[in-house]
């Protein structure tokens, strides 16, 4: 979906300019997007298989919920949305755990030039899978797997991008600082 984005300096700051997100891509314009990885308190992380329809990475084992913020969005208000909308679960502000932002630069095959600034939570899912319903545009499947799998990203097919292992590091750690 092309939806109308804010537009961002080199530092994450808001310019006041919006555009569609196809026009971000397009010209390399940054912008604020949502990471959300939700887990179990039995060390267990959901992960989304990204519909085979998506412009970037389709197919790929990828964070729990991620998206793009909408333009005059709250942050936190777009990573509520997202997670109801790629997932259909509920989740409240108070179960969200701001880990970080982080500034990511990707230039793909295909033209898109994603330069976003990634919010990233964290939070426990305390349903189970059999409780939500994915999003079929978006999504192919959920499914849980062990917590280590973010760290192991090197010996598995599919899941995840092996260079951003040291991001998946630091969510991992963030992790199990919130299990202990």
């Amino acid at each position: 979906m092309d939806e109308t984005i804010d537009i961002l300096d080199d530092f994450g700051n808001y310019t006041g300019n919006t555009c569609l997100k196809s026009i971000a891509h397009k010209y390399g314009y940054f912008h604020p997007t949502i990471h959300v990885w939700l887990y179990t308190t039995n060390y267990k992380i959901l992960l989304q298989k990204r519909a085979l329809t998506k412009k970037v990475f389709p197919g790929l084992w990828d964070i729990s919920v991620a998206g793009h913020v909408a333009a005059g969005e709250n942050i936190i208000t777009g990573a509520i949305r997202e997670i109801q909308e790629e997932i259909n679960y509920t989740i409240s502000p108070g179960e969200l755990y701001k880990i970080g932002v982080r500034k990511h630069q990707i230039n793909h095959i295909n033209g898109i030039i994603d330069n976003e600034y990634h919010h990233i939570f964290i939070a426990e899912l305390k349903v189970s899978l059999d409780d939500l319903k994915i999003q079929e545009e978006e999504v192919d499947e959920i499914k849980l797997f062990d917590l280590k799998t973010i760290i192991n990203t090197k010996s598995l097919k599919n899941i995840l991008l092996p260079q951003y292992h040291d991001y998946y590091s630091f969510v991992y750690d963030k992790i199990k600082e919130k299990l202990k």
